[in-house]
């Protein structure tokens, strides 16, 4: 029976390449060395970076070489990024513990303006695009699918009969409350706030405050409320 005492020390032995191991444990392990080790590792990784960008614990990244960075930028623990298509990250983002994001395509792309918080376990897709403006906050859970099947055909599956999909925008200075559903039909203007759990279906003109399932708008920003 193998001696637990050196169980690990005897694994790593048998390891044939050095590299990936020390990668997973960097990759996986708190502390002030491991982050600097990231970052830097990430910095020759990216399309460009700016300074002062700082990556978490268990963080997966595929095609990085598609992603651009700005400055100041926190990207948490547990995030996964699949970059396949473009993804801009502007300055001053923050993205929280386990978000999730994907350009699900080479043609597919996702541009994070300036100064965007996005929230614990949202997920974000960019099938034909989709840009998020400036000074917008995502709260936690948020879904954001840009693609809807098409299952009209009964005798088809529907995995075969292909979908509708377009670009998405979210406007600038938008707030978009938790457990919000965002559809391939929707935009969300400028300066609008979305209520938690709403299912957003159509555009909402700038400014507006919308609730519900499916979303309506019940007023403008700046309106008393009635």
């Amino acid at each position: 029976m193998a001696d637990l005492n050196t169980f690990f020390t005897d694994a790593f032995e048998k390891f044939t390449d050095k590299e990936e191991f020390y990668k997973a444990v960097i990759m996986n392990m708190y502390g002030d060395e491991a982050l600097q080790a990231r970052n830097e590792y990430y910095r020759r990784c990216f399309k460009s970076c700016g300074e002062n960008v700082n990556i978490g614990v268990g963080v997966q990244i595929v095609g990085a070489e598609n992603i651009s960075v700005g400055d100041n930028v926190s990207i948490c623990d547990d995030v996964t990024i699949r970059a396949s298509g473009s993804i801009t990250i502007g300055s001053g983002v923050t993205i929280t513990q386990r978000v999730y994001l994907d350009t699900e395509g080479d043609d597919g792309y996702i541009n994070i303006g300036n100064n965007v918080y996005i929230g614990t376990g949202t997920s974000l897709f960019g099938h034909c695009g989709l840009e998020i403006g400036d000074n917008s906050l995502l709260a936690q859970n948020i879904s954001l699918t840009p693609y809807s099947h098409i299952f009209e055909d009964p005798d088809r599956p529907i995995i075969a009969q292909g979908g509708h999909t377009r670009k998405v925008t979210i406007g600038r200075d938008c707030y978009i409350g938790m457990n919000v559903t965002i559809l391939y039909s929707a935009d969300i203007g400028d300066g609008s706030v979305v209520g938690s759990g709403a299912v957003v279906v159509k555009p909402l003109p700038p400014y507006s405050v919308a609730v519900g399932n499916p979303a309506r708008v019940i007023r403008k920003r700046g309106e008393a409320k009635k």
